[in-house]
């Protein structure tokens, strides 16, 4: 009971405006009130459980994303995949799928992809028929593949709370989140063939060609991003924190002395944002730590585990309930929260009904991406709508419309076929 208050209480407390870092720390002001623990005993678990080098990777990660929107990069990728794919009307949709999926698999956040890459996008698109709202939910949905596409911060989190390998939750994920650019293009593909008349004129192969060497070999600093971080990571070469330290070191001098847009400014704008995100994101996970080790002291997933499985005898039943619960969850609450507060207490559930950790790590991933755009939180798609001036109501049917068509199915394929999450995991040695 006492877990289900402090839960019920986080969740109050956030949805009425209280700062996400005070509403976990009464979480666990809670916990330690009536499980009788003393608190002070176990703030020294929380201290040592974020002194890891693997959680340097967070403000490296996050101050790549901010050095990429302010030093020109971003911009040189969202060209080079618009001159690829195509100026026509769908290729423009396809082009704003494609480049949150590459700015992923250098930034892992979505908050950056949102600003980065709508700011460039949104504008053009509505040049060429598409509707404002419309641009916005896809843009919403489509910078969510920072949590998939690796390196993602989401999967370090997950990875660091539940004791598991960071590169093997990264290779789960990748999967998951192609299937979703497909879908996301599919989906898109079928809107302009019915609903804004079909694809407008399509340049001359030789003149694509053409502008996609030229926009390409612009692009080369900035694609080589993600082959060094992902490179370096899966040949073995760097940890996943020495390859953001990397993303970093290279990210600066791009913009400095190749693109020649970075400024001193957009360096210190850069740090500061990066330090603010991180400070944040430490003293949930100090509080979270803290909370979990009341809860695992007390039985907490022990008895959650029995419930579940008392309550329901199909395991894939489990999962259809685990399934509901966390899109629940990120309904209401970051990325961030439901990966601290949820994640430990449903691994023990999942392990009881042979789901492996790494399986659940894409499974967390895929209801995040649903809850994130659905309200009344719903954070990346408030930010997608203030970054393309709309408001909510204009941007609810499409986003819907995504979720259901693509994101659902996405998550329901991650969850009840486990290859999809395990193979590259499996292939890498990473996993048994």
């Amino acid at each position: 009971m006492g877990a289900l208050i402090a839960i019920i209480a986080v969740v109050v407390l956030m949805m009425i405006g209280v700062p996400v870092v005070f509403s976990f720390a009464t979480m666990t002001l809670i916990l330690s009130i009536a499980y009788d623990v003393d608190i002070s005993s176990l703030m020294t678990t929380g201290f040592w459980s974020v002194n890891s080098v693997i959680l340097v990777a967070l403000p490296l990660f996050v101050m790549t994303g901010y050095l990429m929107q302010s030093g020109g990069i971003a911009r040189r990728l969202v060209e080079f995949v618009e001159a690829l794919v195509g100026r026509s009307r769908i290729g423009m949709g396809t082009s704003m799928v494609v480049t949150c999926g590459i700015f992923g698999a250098i930034s892992g956040t979505a908050s950056a992809a949102v600003a980065s890459v709508g700011s460039i996008m949104i504008d053009p698109m509505e040049k060429h028929g598409y509707a404002r709202g419309y641009t916005s939910a896809l843009l919403g949905i489509s910078s969510l593949l920072g949590l998939l596409i690796p390196p993602s911060i989401t999967m370090i989190l997950y990875a660091v709370v539940t004791r598991q390998s960071v590169a093997a939750c990264f290779l789960a994920t990748v999967g998951p989140g192609i299937l979703l650019m497909i879908f996301l293009s599919l989906l898109n593909r079928l809107h302009v063939s019915r609903k804004l008349g079909g694809d407008t004129e399509k340049a001359p192969w030789g003149q694509r060609l053409s502008e996609s060497a030229s926009a390409g070999w612009r692009a080369i600093p900035a694609l080589l991003l993600p082959v060094i971080i992902l490179g370096g990571i899966y040949g073995g070469f760097a940890t996943p924190t020495e390859a953001a330290a990397i993303s970093v070191a290279l990210a600066i001098p791009i913009g400095l002395f190749v693109y020649r847009e970075q400024t001193l400014r957009g360096i210190g704008e850069a740090v500061i944002n990066a330090a603010t995100t991180t400070g944040v994101i430490m003293i949930i996970l100090v509080f979270s730590f803290v909370a979990s080790r009341i809860l695992t002291l007390e039985r907490v997933p022990q008895d959650l585990t029995d419930l579940l499985l008392g309550t329901f005898s199909n395991p894939l039943l489990i999962l259809l309930v685990v399934n509901i619960f966390l899109i629940l969850m990120g309904m209401i609450m970051d990325d961030v929260s439901v990966i601290a507060i949820i994640s430990p207490l449903m691994v023990p559930v999942m392990a009881e009904i042979g789901v492996d950790p790494i399986h659940f790590a894409a499974i967390i991933g895929t209801s995040i991406v649903i809850g994130a755009n659905s309200p009344p939180m719903a954070p990346i798609l408030f930010m997608a709508c203030r970054v393309g001036r709309v408001g909510m109501s204009e941007v609810i049917s499409p986003a819907f419309y995504f979720m259901a068509f693509a994101a659902f199915p996405v998550m329901l394929i991650t969850t009840y076929y486990s290859p999809l999450a395990l193979f590259l995991p499996r292939l890498l040695g990473f996993i048994q």
